[in-house]
């Protein structure tokens, strides 16, 4: 747990925005492809489209798009902190936060750095801002979550893929959601995920991943239920990190006979608002949970200044934490549900040959040169291409 002053300023979530790239697979097409009963995946996974990334659309770039839309000249000027976590990463050395920092034209006096623990990344990257600013009040943090989801063709994980990006910008007296300072958490090595530096797919032991995700869930529930953290009463969200929708659900429904029956259908009635972007999307490892986190507050109009919102993020590997935020007022004022739903709608929908001919692409690995054509007009940045082993981003 994180020790702060009394005299600590608030600091959380000043602003949040997501990109996905503008293609998508519509299940019952993968279902129909792979023999396989439709309700499997909209009813068993819980899933309905899954974003397909083409090689211009990279973690860097995804991220630099997600960011562009939310911040301004003042914004960029004050940020001292950039983190983008990832396990999808596009170097063994260099961060990827030094591609987004160039891209977004911020002042390069700034920290720059990548964090890797699987799902659980941008929840370490949010609280190290949270510390950050706290002691820099008058800075902020940039935070960008951004992934591609892979397990292979006719894999037993396909149905579980996506790609996708979160920004959040941390900042003092924030807009949308103050952060508690105290959180808990657990560091347990498990072998239910991975994917080893020669794999572009990773591997995965799905129930036993399961049992570990609900696993430390509990553990970390009970826990703030005896430090006073977890009150269901005055709780009116409770988000999940949601690879697939099923898997938050089943997280969720552990609490259905451990708390009162009214408590319980409100957080189930919220979690539907928080998986209405996830559904659409798939799985974006890190900021599955930020975006179940921007899909509750923007398809949720219950919701009410001053609403306390718990979050547990959980890493394969495996790193779980459940921390807790306060809705601030006016929050609404700095969401655009209308701009992300159309961005959704307005993606093209890929035959499954187009799909598997997409995620077969591979960016050159030789030295040569190889040049990408921009397949999302509307993104910002994307990337031209590879020169000598060096990605070249526009």
């Amino acid at each position: 747990m994180t020790a702060v002053s009394s005299d600590a300023p608030v600091v959380g979530i000043d602003r949040i925005d997501c990109y996905t790239p503008n293609h998508y697979l519509d299940l019952v097409d993968l279902a129909h492809a792979r023999g396989e009963d439709p309700n499997k995946y909209l009813i068993g996974i819980g899933q309905s489209k899954m974003a397909v990334a083409a090689l211009d659309q990279d973690i860097v770039a995804m991220a630099a798009n997600a960011a562009e839309p939310m911040l301004n000249a003042e914004d960029k000027a004050n940020i001292g902190l950039l983190i983008v976590a990832t396990e999808s990463g596009i170097d063994q050395s260099k961060a990827s936060a030094l591609f987004v920092e160039n891209l977004l034209g911020l002042d390069e006096h700034l920290r720059a750095i990548e964090i890797k623990e699987a799902c659980y990344g941008a929840t370490a990257g949010v609280q190290l801002a949270c510390d950050y600013v706290r002691s820099h009040p008058g800075r902020k943090a940039l935070v960008i979550a951004s992934d591609i989801a892979r397990y292979g063709l006719r894999t037993a994980g396909e149905v579980t893929q996506g790609a996708g990006s979160v920004a959040m910008l941390i900042s003092r007296d924030p807009s949308i959601l103050v952060i508690e300072p105290e959180s808990l958490y657990l560091s347990r090595s498990t072998g239910d995920f991975w994917r080893p530096n020669y794999s572009t797919e990773a591997f995965a032991r799905g129930k036993f991943s399961e049992q570990v995700y609900v696993g430390m869930f509990d553990e970390l529930w009970d826990e703030a239920q005896g430090k006073g953290m977890a009150r269901p009463e005055d709780l009116q969200a409770l988000l999940f990190h949601i690879p697939f929708s099923k898997m938050g659900r089943k997280g969720l429904r552990s609490l259905e006979s451990r708390i009162d029956g009214p408590d319980y259908e409100r957080l189930t009635q919220r979690f539907e608002s928080s998986i209405v972007y996830g559904k659409q999307v798939g799985n974006i490892y890190t900021g599955s949970i930020y975006l179940a986190l921007l899909s509750l507050l923007e398809n949720d109009d219950t919701l009410r200044e001053g609403d306390r919102i718990g979050l547990f993020s959980y890493g394969s590997g495996s790193v779980g934490e459940l921390y807790f935020g306060r809705l601030q007022p006016g929050y609404r004022d700095r969401l655009d549900p209308r701009r992300h739903q159309s961005a959704l709608d307005a993606r093209q929908q890929l035959t499954m040959e187009q799909y598997e001919s997409m995620f077969e692409g591979q960016l050159a690995t030789d030295g040569s040169t190889q040049t990408l054509t921009q397949t999302d007009p509307a993104a910002p940045h994307y990337l031209a291409g590879i020169k000598e082993h060096e990605r070249q981003y526009r």
